[in-house]
């Protein structure tokens, strides 16, 4: 089967087209027939620095695909279902692939209202969100959540879902993004190019922090007492709890798990009209690396997808 590889840590230039044997299912998994899968962040910083292991591993955990086989025990999928998800997170996964195998319960059924490019967009992102949002943050309704980066891969997605919690979303993006963070449902829209996000957003409950950096500690000035700030970017970022703790406040880094449940709270709320991922651009698998290019540009506006079946 085709998939993608690289022999050495580096640029997207690394990346190749390469024939590996299909692998088979065992005990408890599933092979699924990739159709489409997810760029992400977490791509090229493995691509570049080998992540966890060090060294070049096989790319890609967001998938949209169709159940191929089962293996032993296997109950929830038959061959033919549509199923999506993140199977194996931190661990390799390898969607940049025709197949792929996977854990049955880090997929759940592909949203019914979703092509598979669109599914493909979701679970990496909108599962970092739903987790933030709900299991560190617990959002309730009435809160004021400020997201950072609102127009990206996450943030995007951040924005409907605290709209679904009922909060009061204020979301960070340059000017000419306005009007798509609005569409979403955002009640207000910072140009972080031109003003201070600290006093133009006060007392929030929530800060979803997906830029890091000095974002962190700016971003707890903006939190009422007693407020959190979920940080995404680094694990640099867990340095914050302790100074966060000292005015009263909370902080965490966060990374995100497989979580079936989680997968299926996300297409309902897609089946009910409440989620939507947005693609910024769709590449053939063997283009891998140019998506890569666009992504790492930090610019794109939602999700960058690979299109395995044509």
């Amino acid at each position: 089967m085709r998939a993608i590889g690289q022999d050495t840590l580096g640029g997207p230039g690394v990346l190749k087209v390469v024939e590996v044997d299909r692998p088979e299912p065992g005990p408890s998994e599933v092979l699924v027939r990739v159709h489409a899968a997810g760029v992400n962040p977490t791509d090229w910083w493995h691509r570049s620095t080998g992540g966890l292991a060090g060294a070049p591993v096989r790319l890609g955990w967001d998938v949209s695909g169709t159940v191929e086989a089962v293996g032993l025990g296997v109950t929830m999928y038959r061959p033919g279902d549509e199923v999506y998800g993140m199977p194996r997170l931190p661990l390799p996964a390898g969607a940049y692939a025709e197949y792929l195998t996977s854990p049955a319960r880090h997929l759940a059924r592909k949203p019914r209202t979703l092509s598979h490019v669109e599914a493909a967009a979701l679970p990496v992102a909108a599962l970092t969100a739903l987790q933030s949002l709900v299991d560190t943050a617990a959002v309730r309704p009435g809160q004021r959540v400020l997201v950072h980066a609102a127009a990206g891969g996450v943030g995007h997605l951040a924005v409907q879902i605290a709209k679904s919690l009922g909060a009061h979303v204020i979301g960070t993006t340059r000017a000419a993004k306005h009007d798509f963070v609005r569409s979403l449902g955002a009640d207000e829209v910072i140009d972080y190019t031109t003003a201070d996000f600290v006093p133009a957003a006060p007392d929030i409950d929530v800060v979803i922090d997906t830029v890091g950096g000095e974002y962190g500690p700016r971003s707890l000035r903006t939190l009422r007492l007693g407020g959190m700030l979920v940080s995404l970017a680094s694990p640099a970022e867990a340095g914050l709890a302790a100074v966060a703790a000292g005015s009263g406040l909370r902080a965490g880094f966060t990374i995100v798990e497989p979580d079936h449940a989680g997968l299926k709270e996300i297409a309902d709320l897609v089946d009910a009209g409440r989620l939507r991922p947005h693609i910024a651009a769709v590449f053939p698998l063997a283009d891998a690396a140019r998506a890569h290019e666009l992504g790492e540009r930090g610019r794109t506006t939602g999700k960058l997808v690979l299109r395995v079946v044509q």
